[in-house]
């Protein structure tokens, strides 16, 4: 019998070695085997004392790694349990970006002091992130990068590298610039060890590299970002001088947090809520477009009445309404999801959009058909077995639901696809506007298609009423 390995609890190891009698010095030596995502989850998992006793055996490289791997609100909180000094000095070895970032987050007086503890470069770095804003590409940046001028020898380039690794460790990727500090291009660093003495250095330098400008919004450079498998990106100012760079887990969180502001969007909020927002911003967030629903249900609702007379006649067809309603529902959210992932393309040509429109189509008419002919099937069984209708009562109701669906699935995933598409064009932010329209558009489609199939089949063909 095969056995399951279970995976160590590296936390619980952690905590027992600081809970231990051991000196300073075995703790910090012994701590040293473990990753600093280790250490991280540490912080989260004990309270202050345990905390504060690790910020003492730690040395500033230890801690900064783990720093890292923290949420910013909490690191920030960190941060303000410790010796001013060694805060300081923990900021200065975090990537610029999380610094800035972990710095917005300390309350105003601590966080003068503990910048006032930093070197003038590390000063001048953070407060260059910090002026952008977050939806701003270069909040994300850091200025850990190494840059060379493009005249340089090959032996003078590897000299530069030596001398500036000392201080940035991302030299995976080096960038030249010309005589004027202006952005020239990028060179691989195996390129530059591999070269002999003899190559020019000019010959090496990709001049098509990707790069993008600190003040593009997330959301217009993102496609860009996530096109290109590299593990740095030049950020540049309007001068087209290179003010830092996005390392490839800061394009993986971008997409992320872009991803997941969309899908915050597709419920009509304007940003992922926190738990502790005030209750003011969370009602501002959300009451206009539910009091846009509100009227659009008003509307549903009076189509609904119109076709009371039908209902009167046919009760046991209100049973399977909400059938109808949840899967065309269903399909429509589909649509818009992948229309909205599609439209963070900027450069979508019309044709392409086109596409996009048929594809989502055929999918919906075959889907509605095989999830047409299933209701058609098991709904006229169960009508016959459950309520006791003859087989022709049974199949005509079950042959009704099994159109009408076909229908509403098929008109739900184009409305799903056209509604972002037509937001989009005219200017209207599509992941904000479309979430809350399309589930009562669909409503209004799933109803008038029941309701209005019921009626022409079923009463004034079949005469059932």
């Amino acid at each position: 019998m095969a056995t399951t390995e279970v995976k160590p609890v590296y936390s619980d190891e952690i905590i027992g070695i600081l809970k231990g009698s051991y000196s300073p010095k075995v703790i910090h030596d012994r701590l040293e085997d473990y990753h600093a995502n280790d250490i991280a989850e540490v912080l989260e998992l004990s309270d202050v004392y345990l905390r504060r006793k690790l910020y003492r055996v730690c040395d500033i490289i230890q801690l900064s790694e783990a720093f890292e791997y923290l949420d910013e609100e909490f690191a920030a909180e960190c941060l303000c349990e410790m010796d001013i000094r060694k805060a300081g000095s923990v900021i200065s070895e975090l990537e610029t970006d999380t610094a800035a970032n972990v710095l917005r987050e300390i309350p105003k007086e601590r966080r003068e002091l503990i910048i006032d503890t930093l070197d003038a470069e590390d000063r001048i770095d953070i407060a260059l992130i910090a002026s952008y804003d977050e939806d701003e590409i270069g909040s994300r940046m850091t200025a850990n990068f190494i840059v060379i001028n493009y005249k340089l020898t090959i032996k003078q380039a590897m000299n530069e590298l030596v001398r500036q690794a000392r201080e940035n460790d991302n030299i995976s990727t080096l960038f030249v610039v010309d005589d004027r500090e202006e952005f020239y291009g990028a060179l691989d660093l195996k390129d530059l060890i591999t070269a002999s003495s003899t190559e020019i250095l000019e010959e090496l330098i990709v001049t098509s590299f990707p790069y993008v400008y600190g003040n593009e919004h997330i959301d217009e450079c993102i496609e860009k970002l996530k096109d290109y498998s590299e593990e740095l990106v030049p950020v540049l100012d309007n001068n087209n001088k290179i003010l830092g760079v996005i390392t490839a887990q800061s394009i993986i969180e971008v997409v992320d947090d872009e991803m997941g502001e969309d899908y915050a969007r597709l419920a009509g909020l304007i940003a992922e809520e926190d738990l502790k927002e005030p209750l003011k911003q969370s009602l501002a967030k959300r009451m206009p477009w539910l009091l846009i629903l509100l009227a659009l249900g008003m509307i549903v609702s009076s189509v609904v009445g119109i076709f009371e007379h039908v209902i009167a006649q046919l009760t046991l067809i209100m049973a399977f309404q909400s059938l109808i309603l949840d899967m065309a529902g269903n399909v429509g959210t589909q649509s818009l999801a992948v229309t909205i992932r599609v439209l963070t393309d900027e450069n979508l040509t019309l044709r392409q959009k086109m596409g996009l429109v048929f594809k989502e189509t055929r999918v919906g008419l075959c889907v509605g058909i095989i999830l047409g002919i299933m209701s058609f099937l098991f709904v006229g069984v169960y009508l016959m077995v459950a309520k006791s209708q003859t087989a022709l009562n049974a199949f005509a109701i079950s042959g009704c639901i099994g159109i009408a669906l076909m229908i509403a699935m098929l008109i739900s995933s184009t409305l799903g696809t056209l509604i972002p598409l037509f937001f989009k064009k005219i200017k209207v932010d599509p992941a904000v506007a479309s979430g809350p329209l399309i589930t009562t558009v669909n409503d209004l489609v799933a109803v008038v298609s029941y309701y209005g199939l019921a009626w022409i089949l079923l009463i004034n063909v079949l005469h059932m009423g």
